[in-house]
């Protein structure tokens, strides 16, 4: 397996994503020396890429991190429809392509001198590592996290999101390179992303547990025990956050009563959602917009 090794800091930085389509027939671009690293991942169809003399079949759920420093073009066209985003991003570390697995570095020798002096003047710096081409165990996840860069992008003005941006490409970052453990893709796995990719489709509907496992097929407790590994939540507490964060896109980009913004985000009482947003938040719908909406 190829992989990129990033010293870290400064951590690689998210510059530019968007969504892009080709019609059966239509071939990704040839690009020499771009000077940024270009993250392709594909949510339907494939796509057919070389880098040099390297050749990768990109399909769904996959993702292939391109060189800056390298050739790369499209070595046929798109068999079906496909759909895929394109992300950059730059790093002003130091940075190396290496084959097979990455080295496993041991301690070193304890020092007290020497760590007294480094801790007082210098950085410490440690590898990362992400596969060039993987097959994401969890895809809806990192589709989710490219919907929230391409969403962040409509408020390049604001500081708060330029913040988001780096912390979502970060977490983008070690999906991939989770994605190259194997014990990574289970059927526990699996099954979280199917809830998660459920919940985010039906937001603005009202949706219970007991619905959830009928329409994965999936005990609800299972289901659960499944998000609490991969998500950190449950079920109904990641539908929670998710409609608030549709919430507050909907806040900056449009001038809807709050009234309206909670029940276009599945909230049947307005004063329910208020009372989610601001536990969430920290600060009222309201005061949320006032904050942000020209900031």
């Amino acid at each position: 397996m190829s992989m990129l090794q990033f010293t870290v800091p400064p951590l690689p930085h998210y510059m530019l994503c968007g969504p892009s389509h080709y019609a059966p027939g239509g071939r990704h671009v040839s690009r020499r020396n771009v000077g940024v690293f270009d993250l392709l991942f594909v949510r339907e169809g494939c796509l057919y890429m070389a880098e040099e003399d390297r050749t990768f079949e990109v399909g769904e759920g996959c993702a292939l991190i391109l060189r800056p420093d390298r050739y790369h073009y499209g070595t046929k066209g798109c068999e079906v429809p496909t759909s895929y985003y394109w992300l950059h991003f730059q790093t002003t570390g130091s940075w190396a392509a290496t084959d097979g697995e990455p080295p496993r570095h041991g301690e070193e020798a304890y020092d007290e001198k020497r760590t007294q002096a480094l801790w007082s003047y210098a950085t410490h710096t440690f590898p990362i590592h992400v596969p060039q081409f993987a097959r994401l165990s969890q895809p809806g996840k990192a589709e989710e996290l490219f919907e929230q860069l391409v969403k962040l992008n409509q408020s390049f003005y604001s500081g708060s999101a330029k913040w988001s941006q780096q912390s979502v490409f970060q977490e983008l970052l070690r999906q991939l390179s989770a994605s190259a453990a194997k014990d990574e893709s289970t059927p526990a796995a699996a099954c979280a992303d199917q809830a998660a990719a459920y919940l985010r489709k039906h937001y603005r509907e009202p949706v219970t547990a007991q619905e959830l496992g009928e329409r994965l097929n999936f005990h609800p407790v299972y289901i659960a025990r499944c998000m609490q590994r991969y998500y950190g939540c449950p079920p109904m507490e990641y539908l929670l956050r998710h409609r608030i964060e549709q919430a507050k896109l909907l806040l900056l980009q449009t001038d809807h009563p709050v009234a309206r913004v909670a029940e276009e985000v599945g909230f049947n009482q307005a004063a329910y959602f208020t009372s989610c947003f601001t536990r969430a938040e920290g600060l009222s719908p309201r005061k949320f917009r006032q904050r942000f909406a020209y900031g």
